[in-house]
């Protein structure tokens, strides 16, 4: 064991390791600086570029962009008043009313030291479930590994929160979509259409992008102007910031201890664990009077609790290989594509990369909130600059990013496709991350039970292991129903105690109707067309097509029984910008990727940013310098078009 500390701190330290490091620190600093990028998107992006690299220093660079995102989300919700990813949303509260009374300095400095704080705690925290966790690692079954996939799909319920049925019926559809391809068990394909581009799959950095970063960058330019307005001043107050850090240490320790346990569990991150600690600084304090309204602990603790969660996501991901958030979800991919396999085989022939990784999150976190305290002031300039002069910049990246999925032009449709279902969850406010996590755990899920079945029969599920975890399955799925239903009890209370005119009307959008009824025909329709499956080839979609078809048919049976008004949410600029998204994708296939990149960022920043010529010409000369330069490093070979093989061979 002694041995397999110094050689993990052997790698931690090593130039290349740092250097990649730093690199992730700095991506994930850019990525958690735009709002509603994320972990996710920003992994993604990071994913094409692990083909061939040296797993530690490959784990270096994710490492820190893991470390750093919750940091760097910080400088949305502080300095523009929104939250810079799901998980700072209870930031925003506290944060931006400070900066609104000349204290974004003093929120910004407490806010990236108790991130720091909270993820070396919950580094701390990691590295004693690895020593702890590792017999019971080794003794788990199939059958556990089973459970435990679907442990991480019912904490969906959590995730939905009031919506329970949109997230069930997100997460089926992500099921369904993780399923298209060849099944496991028997080598039948399915649902692939016939398509060529299907035989294998969706990959997971075109889903990734296209559900989550897609859809932010067309809802930022619809809104149009600059990130951040002029309310984005930094004031003074660093120092009295870290102050507040040591007079709250016990608001600290308590918020990242409880941000690391929760982290833990499949599914619960994010926005959960934000507004939990948030909510226990409130109920802690006995002065309340001030939160809402520029109190300084209602940043410290969600801040202090969203790296810690970040630590404590990659315990499931790691012991056992269910992603505990959706950023450990893309994290999952990653580790695959360097062939390495979380669980059994991590702790057990990989453990000294396994204490690389932790003590790599730790590290990460002090260089995130060093860089963060350093670059506050410039970054809040960035902010102010028209996202629409950024657009076509990471509309081109994220193209890039997706082509290294599988080098295909397919994966450019793929994405667009799945932009387009983006943008519909995110106007009709179904959960993304329900999608993701089901779309990650569908291949494991039907994996591990073909296994279970056919090395350990019906006994499979009659084992400990499998009826707690049962247990816990049962608990997640209903302890968050049940409180639904009484929270509805009480409203209903309260409505029938006021008067009539008083009474809320019970609203449903239009476009969720429209969702709603299209995934239930797609559910009949998919029922049906899988009647040439065997039972173990078709198992895994049909329960897809059950959980998807059962959620949305009573949602719909509920709108009818309430009879709610109908409420207009209005796609009228996104149809616009994603049919655009269309016909560039046909452009780089006619002309080249290439030729086509350097004339949109040219073209967009011209007539819609309404760039000065020569700084509109010379970054979009760097674009096609970095699409070259790539193209050489990494042995691309883009699609070529008409023009692309005359000018660039």
């Amino acid at each position: 064991m002694f041995d397999i500390l110094l050689s993990s701190l052997g790698q931690l330290f090593t130039l290349h390791h740092l250097l990649y490091m730093v690199l992730g620190v700095l991506v994930g600093l850019v990525v958690g600086i735009i709002p509603g990028l994320g972990g996710i998107a920003g992994m993604a992006l990071l994913l094409p570029f692990l083909y061939g690299m040296e797993p530690s220093v490959a784990l270096g660079m994710l490492m820190g962009l893991v470390a750093v995102i919750p940091t760097g989300d910080t400088f949305a919700s502080v300095l523009l008043g929104i939250p810079g990813s799901s998980a700072s949303q209870a930031t925003v509260i506290d944060g931006f009313s400070l900066a609104k009374r000349g204290q974004a300095a003093r929120a910004l400095s407490s806010a990236f030291l108790s991130s720091m704080i909270g993820g070396l705690i919950g580094a701390a925290v990691l590295t004693g479930f690895i020593l702890v966790a590792r017999p019971v690692v080794l003794s788990f079954s199939s059958s556990e590994l089973f459970m435990l996939t679907l442990l991480g799909l019912s904490m969906v319920a959590v995730l939905s929160g009031r919506d329970l049925f949109k997230g069930l019926a997100a997460c089926g559809l992500g099921l369904l979509v993780g399923t298209i391809g060849m099944a496991p068990a028997t080598g039948e394909f399915r649902l692939n259409f016939d398509i060529d581009y299907l035989y294998d799959g969706l990959p997971l950095v075109v889903i990734g992008l296209g559900i989550f970063a897609l859809p932010e960058i067309i809802d930022l330019l619809v809104k149009r102007g600059a990130i951040a307005g002029e309310s984005a001043r930094l004031g003074t107050g660093w120092r009295q910031g870290i102050q507040d850090v040591g007079k709250n240490r016990g608001l600290v320790a308590r918020c990242a201890g409880i941000g690391s346990l929760l982290g833990t569990i499949p599914g619960l991150a994010g926005s959960v664990v934000d507004w939990m600690t948030y909510g226990h600084a409130v109920q802690s304090a006995k002065d309340k009077s001030e939160f809402g309204q520029g109190d300084i602990r209602g940043v410290i603790a969600p801040e202090s609790a969203n790296n810690a969660c970040a630590c404590g996501a990659m315990v499931p991901t790691l012991l056992f290989g269910v992603p505990g958030s959706g950023t450990a979800a893309v994290f999952l991919g990653g580790l695959l594509l360097l062939g390495l396999q979380p669980g059994v085989s991590m702790i057990e022939t990989n453990l000294d990369l396994t204490y690389t990784i932790i003590w790599s999150l730790a590290l990460a976190n002090i260089l995130g909130a060093a860089l963060c305290l350093g670059l506050a002031r410039p970054v809040a300039s960035l902010t102010r600059v028209p996202f629409v002069i950024l657009a076509p910049l990471i509309t081109v990246l994220i193209m890039f990013a997706a082509f290294q999925a599988t080098r295909s032009p397919g994966d450019l449709l793929a994405l667009g496709a799945i932009g387009v279902l983006g943008v519909l969850f995110k106007q009709a406010g179904w959960s993304r991350p329900a999608f993701l996590i089901g779309f990650v755990l569908a291949p494991g899920a039907e994996a591990y039970f073909y296994q279970a079945v056919q090395f350990q029969g019906s006994d499979a599920f009659l084992r400990p292991g499998v009826l707690i975890i049962g247990a816990m399955i049962l608990a997640a799925l209903f302890l968050p129903m049940l409180r639904l239903l009484w929270r509805k009890r009480r409203t209903v209370a309260t409505e029938e105690a006021a008067p009539a005119d008083a009474k809320p009307p019970v609203t449903m959008g239009a476009l969720d109707l429209v969702l709603f009824t299209t995934l239930l025909g797609t559910a009949v329709f998919g029922w049906f067309s899988l009647g040439d499956l065997t039972l173990l080839g078709g198992l895994m979609p049909r329960l897809a097509l059950a959980i998807m078809g059962i959620a949305c048919l009573l949602e719909i049976l509920r709108s009818l029984i309430h009879r709610p008004t109908w409420q207009g949410q209005p796609l009228g600029q996104q149809i616009v910008w994603l049919v655009g998204f269309f016909v560039l994708v046909g452009a780089i296939l006619m002309l080249g990727f290439i030729t086509t990149a350097t004339l949109f960022c040219l073209a967009f920043l011209l007539g819609i940013a309404r760039l000065k010529p020569w700084l509109a010409l010379g970054m979009s000369a760097g674009v096609t310098a970095f699409l070259a330069g790539m193209a050489t490093l990494l042995t691309l070979t883009y699609p070529s078009g008409l023009i692309d093989p005359w000018l660039f061979g």
